[in-house]
């Protein structure tokens, strides 16, 4: 569902589906990367995580690296002015419009999720550059379908699109089943497009963390390499490849270390 009303009627009606008492997922990500739209049971779940394994904040900054990198890419070296960033998260700095518009004033974007939070934040989603466009889609990663219905109010899917899925198809427990998502929606998008994807693979520590966000009721499914590597089938990967997010193109003078969260960027041919 293409969310329409004004901003303050927004905020409300999403706010009053949020439970503060709860942690969730969004929030908790938010406080891995020090912002301040978190609660007391966020912290106490990310601490919890944080004990255990303490890359969880590198993991939390290198997804928003790779993102701004990916972004800049697609919006600068391929010229892609049109993005659908599904599983959007809490806004915080350099969200895909902010990125793609200082490059391409004239991009649109259109965020997904269907976290009530993000919906209260969704002012800074749709402040969009003079000329550009942004638009929210009130949707689960689920109902590909729906988000592409939604979408298609403000993106015109004759012209290529940049599907942006960040950490998001770990939600989706069956393999086959996320790659079914995938492929439903590159079927929709013309030659040219792109996937940005990244998500989180195993490791001791990591499964270790999972179990503990299990526990509180919210499971994530980590994947392997090739795993991740997977939704990327009948794509031309972008090089260097499908790789852990701190080796994907780096700024130069970065000196990257491997974490465990895989991804890359492929075009639709």
């Amino acid at each position: 569902m293409m969310v329409n009303m004004g901003a303050d009627e927004l905020a409300q009606s999403a706010w009053s589906r949020v439970d503060t008492d709860v942690p969730h997922s969004a929030r908790v990500w938010n406080y891995w990367l020090g912002g301040k739209d978190n609660f007391p049971a966020d912290r106490e779940l990310g601490d919890k995580v944080y004990e255990v394994y303490p890359d969880i904040v590198r993991v939390a900054r290198a997804q928003r690296e790779f993102l701004v990198r990916a972004v800049t890419f697609l919006a600068g070296e391929v010229g892609i002015r049109q993005f659908l960033d599904i599983g959007t998260g809490l806004p915080t700095a350099d969200n895909t419009h902010e990125v793609a518009q200082r490059i391409a004033p004239e991009s649109r974007v259109v965020y997904v999720d269907n976290d009530p939070l993000v919906l209260v934040h969704a002012r800074a989603l749709l402040t969009s550059a003079p000329g550009g466009a942004t638009a929210y889609v009130d949707s689960d990663v689920r109902d590909p379908a729906g988000i592409l219905t939604g979408a298609a109010e403000l993106l015109d899917f004759t012209r290529p699109v940049a599907l942006v899925m960040f950490g998001i198809m770990g939600n989706v427990a069956d393999t086959d089943e996320a790659r079914a998502i995938v492929r439903h929606l590159l079927g929709e998008v013309p030659s040219g497009s792109y996937l940005a994807l990244n998500d989180g693979t195993h490791g001791e520590d990591v499964d270790k963390a999972i179990e503990i966000t299990q526990a509180d009721g919210h499971p994530y499914n980590l994947r392997t390499p090739e795993q991740v590597t997977s939704f990327f089938d009948g794509l031309e990967i972008v090089e260097p490849g499908v790789v852990s997010t701190p080796f994907w193109r780096p700024v130069p003078g970065q000196e990257p270390q491997s974490l465990h969260i895989f991804g890359g960027v492929g075009r639709k041919p």
